[in-house]
């Protein structure tokens, strides 16, 4: 890539962006690597391709990763029924002998036909088994695919920029992880989370932020919970107390926190921070 055509990645409007992160973010831009990011849910992986789409002004091409998902589907599909169909009852506009007709591109079909460059985000790659993240990786290196039915071979007009997220459910590959570049994100600390809330909640008072954040650390810390909450939970929260008019940020200090289904999505977790609270 020319220095011309670079352009710096510097965050979005409503992402919080560490020094590290802007770096490896617009090292694997130059360098035409994809970039893995791991980390807990919550952690900001997923938004990170919508900030730097937005921030390059880029369209996104999502690609959410399925357990049973083989790689022909995220490059390309032959609607075999569509084309059957048309041929038994003949009331299409579509010539039926032309199986080009019946091609419909992927989500990594539609980055490499794309008219523009685009980012690729491929979310939660780990719920796919090693072939397909593999083979998914040769193409991605390769900037082409075939496609079998009507032998032919589709390059990318332009190399999209390829973010991957895994949640480290299961191992990748060590060829995987050799062709990317990789970060983890780690959970936000306290004072990170307090720039994350103020973009969110520019109006909300230092004191009531002060308030939510520390109330939501504490029931993170608390031991035995399954599923912690995070950040999104959290601004649902502050959302949450912000609609009750009844609220008062006095009640942050208390032991009886409000709407802690908020935060706690099972019903285990809810139980453990209820009698924390309430003890």
């Amino acid at each position: 890539m020319t220095e011309e055509n670079f352009h710096r990645f510097g965050g979005a409007a409503r992402y919080v962006l560490d020094d590290e992160l802007a770096k490896i973010v617009n090292v694997s831009i130059a360098l035409e690597m994809p970039l893995l990011l791991k980390g807990e849910p919550g952690t900001g992986k997923t938004m990170l391709a919508h900030a730097i789409a937005e921030s390059l002004e880029m369209p996104l091409i999502i690609l959410n990763v399925k357990s049973s998902m083989k790689l022909v589907e995220a490059l390309y599909q032959y609607d075999t029924l569509t084309r059957l169909n048309d041929s038994r009852f003949g009331d299409s506009t579509r010539e039926v002998s032309n199986i080009e007709e019946y091609i419909r591109m992927g989500k990594i079909g539609q980055a490499f036909v794309a008219d523009r460059r685009t980012v690729l985000l491929i979310d939660e790659i780990d719920k796919a088994d090693t072939d397909f993240q593999d083979d998914m990786l040769d193409v991605l290196d390769q900037m082409q695919f075939d496609i079998m039915e009507i032998d032919r071979t589709v390059k990318a007009r332009f190399r999209p920029v390829v973010v991957i997220t895994s949640n480290a459910k299961k191992d990748l590959s060590d060829p995987f992880l050799g062709r990317c570049n990789f970060h983890h994100i780690a959970f936000p600390k306290p004072e990170m989370m307090r720039n994350i809330v103020a973009v969110h909640f520019p109006d909300l008072s230092d004191d009531l932020a002060g308030a939510c954040i520390g109330a939501f650390y504490r029931l993170r810390d608390i031991e035995g919970i399954e599923k912690k909450p995070a950040t999104r939970e959290l601004l649902n929260w502050i959302r949450a107390l912000q609609a009750d008019p009844d609220f008062r940020g006095e009640a942050l200090a208390e032991r009886a926190l409000p709407y802690l289904g908020v935060l706690f999505k099972k019903s285990s977790d809810l139980e453990k921070a209820l009698t924390q609270t309430e003890s």
